[in-house]
């Protein structure tokens, strides 16, 4: 007979499964903090909009202008960072017994959609330029204040990388690396306006904006990608699931052994499930406490995570089967 130790019945819960709700709920209160550096991005945005703005209006360039519009996307991209985390930073309920977690991938997604939309903007209203060249104006002024307005965003945008790597947010870093595609845009503006001043040519602006568009393309798929990696419950990597092998290896003793190991990750969240097989003269108590021993020790070897195992008798040969099990981590 197969028996999870890790669920609950009618009478109790399991004191491994009490261990992993309270470090979930504690995840949960710590994430909710997030949505204040959604409110830096937000307000970055606002800033970097008005300055780009000012920008394009003194000079006419139409780099600038692909500028103020990827700000305009970064504005509507910290927005729908924001909902996001305050979804994600419920704790879990009847309906979601796993968390809001998720919802950071929707924002994520998004966020690279966005991207590629932008980018698309871009390289169209330099296309049209490209066509009908225009003389620039101001252009001392106008790149003075693009400067200004590219250090808001890359000092926001390192405080966000920080703070995602630190909180494992998808949502925080796919803002982060939005924010820092916006820096190199500029950069690569600043190049071309300043190009065009020294030669004249005033076809370069637009061929600039049009390689800075092709190259955000990449960094927009690239979060995309991870947005739906993550809403398909891919399996954690290879360097976490080493972790995991190492402690269950710890715990092969004469007799024991485990199979059918599974995992997944939800916005911070990692859940993994075990089969662990274990001799069957031994009595639940001793089972029991194994695998409250194993939960503990991946709990400590990785943050945010919750472990199901499942007991196994190596008396039963059922227990070696793992087609149509239900491991819990699903």
């Amino acid at each position: 007979m197969h028996k999870d130790i890790t669920s609950e019945n009618n009478c109790t819960a399991s004191g491994s499964n009490a261990g992993s709700s309270a470090a979930q709920n504690m995840a949960t209160a710590e994430r909710s903090s997030l949505a204040r550096f959604a409110w830096l991005s937000i307000s970055a945005a606002v800033v970097t909009i008005a300055l780009k703005t000012v920008a394009y209006l003194l000079t006419g360039s139409v780099g600038l202008l692909s500028d103020a519009i990827e700000s305009l996307v970064n504005l509507v991209g910290a927005i729908m960072a924001l909902a996001m985390l305050t979804v994600a930073a419920r704790p879990p309920d009847e309906d979601h017994h796993y968390g809001h977690n998720k919802a950071e991938y929707f924002s994520s997604g998004v966020e690279g959609t966005l991207i590629l939309i932008a980018a698309l903007s871009i390289a169209l209203a330099a296309t049209e330029r490209l066509i009908y060249p225009k003389p620039l104006e101001q252009i001392g002024l106008g790149l003075g204040i693009s400067v200004a307005a590219s250090f808001v965003n890359l000092f926001t945008a390192l405080i966000l990388l920080k703070t995602a790597k630190n909180y494992n947010s998808i949502t925080l870093k796919a803002n982060a690396h939005h924010l820092l595609t916006d820096v190199w845009t500029s950069a690569g503006v600043l190049v071309g306006v300043t190009a065009v001043a020294f030669t004249g040519w005033e076809r370069l602006d637009p061929v600039v904006a049009i390689i800075v568009a092709c190259n955000i393309v990449w960094s927009g798929i690239r979060i995309v990608r991870e947005s739906v990696l993550g809403l398909m419950d891919t399996a954690l990597p290879v360097d976490e699931l080493s972790i995991i092998e190492k402690v269950l290896q710890r715990h092969c003793q004469t007799g024991v052994q485990y199979h059918a190991l599974r995992t997944r990750r939800s916005g911070s969240h990692r859940f993994v499930s075990v089969h662990v097989i274990v001799p069957g003269d031994w009595t639940v108590d001793r089972g029991h406490k194994l695998m409250e021993l194993i939960e503990h020790d991946i709990r400590d070897a990785l943050p945010n995570v919750m472990v199901l195992t499942h007991l196994e008798s190596t008396n039963d040969p059922a227990s070696w089967d793992e087609q149509g099990k239900n491991t819990g981590s699903d």
